[in-house]
């Protein structure tokens, strides 16, 4: 099956497990390799406190955040590169 065919949510899901792979090396590299320690550098993207929806009856607490770094981004190209040669 080429790109076309397949559904979006199995994009989604390679997409997501490229960021987490790369993020985990990107990990492994700055621990282990000094001069390669920007790899472990992450960033912080989203909100820093949770919104909360109090309704009386239900209490939804909504947030999101995500850490970035180099090799998180390099797992997502790679994820989609092989999602569209596949």
């Amino acid at each position: 099956m080429r790109g076309a065919e397949k559904g979006k949510s199995f994009l989604w899901f390679l997409i997501i497990l490229g960021a987490i792979c790369g993020s985990l090396i990107g990990d492994a590299i700055g621990n282990n390799f000094s001069f390669l320690n920007f790899f472990k550098n992450s960033y912080s993207v989203g909100m820093t406190e949770p919104v909360i929806l109090n309704l009386k009856v239900v209490v939804l607490t909504l947030g999101a955040k995500f850490s970035i770094n180099i090799m998180t981004i390099i797992g997502i190209i790679v994820a989609i590169i092989l999602y569209r040669r596949y």
